[in-house]
């Protein structure tokens, strides 16, 4: 007699029952929710850095930041006096619809149009569990080399778009640029692609105009 358990498909199976009610509040109050994923040191914060400061004015933006220790993500964006809450996950890899369910209490939702989420920095299990966001953001670097895609190829077939930051390294890496391309439209040949250099801001203009675009799509629905 052999007895089979399913772990891991009751732990995948109840967070999924958690993310559709997730994103079933998150569409009656006409927020989109976007959930950023990467390895750690790709430019997640530096790029969140960013769209606070150019987009905050005018969208109501809120933060939930996902570390394995620390707050120091989440400490870097109090000087945009967004709300922000850090989910700490004590050495879990990922985030999980639980975790954002009692983090979204915490939230004034009438007074939030753009939920971000920086994922804890790792490209294999934050892209198994879903958040009901409204969709997925790759972020990779071009010092983690071009073969992602394909080594990862669950979180870019269900991201709607990839970050390529630090560009500005390519000319000091072996980073094939035209490999990565075809890897990714290989796998997803929708995902629309950004590069940028985070630090300096070029290229996050592109960015930026699309992320409006997709939340004015978001309050369209």
């Amino acid at each position: 007699m052999i007895m089979e358990i399913r772990i891991m498909k009751n732990i995948l199976d109840r967070n999924q029952n958690k993310a559709e009610e997730v994103r079933a509040l998150l569409r009656e109050r006409n927020i989109m929710m976007v959930n950023i994923i990467s390895s750690p040191g790709a430019g997640k914060t530096t790029l969140l850095e960013r769209a606070c400061e150019a987009m905050r004015h005018g969208i109501r933006i809120g933060v939930i930041e996902g570390d394995v220790t620390t707050d120091l993500d989440a400490q870097r964006l109090k000087k945009y006096h967004i709300p922000i809450v850090a989910i700490n996950t004590e050495g879990g890899c990922h985030l999980d619809s639980h975790s954002i369910s009692k983090a979204l209490v915490h939230f004034d939702l009438d007074f939030v149009d753009l939920l971000f989420v920086e994922n804890v920095g790792n490209l294999i299990c934050p892209s198994q569990f879903d958040l009901g966001e409204t969709f997925k953001l790759a972020v990779i670097s071009t010092a983690e080399g071009d073969d992602k895609p394909a080594k990862y190829p669950m979180l870019f077939s269900q991201a709607r778009a990839v970050i390529l930051n630090k560009t500005d390294l390519l000319p000091y890496t072996n980073f094939r640029l035209n490999a990565f391309e075809a890897d990714l439209a290989a796998i997803n040949p929708r995902i629309e692609i950004f590069r940028t250099v985070a630090t300096t801001g070029e290229g996050v203009d592109n960015w930026l105009r699309w992320l409006r675009l997709q939340l004015d799509e978001c309050r369209a629905d």
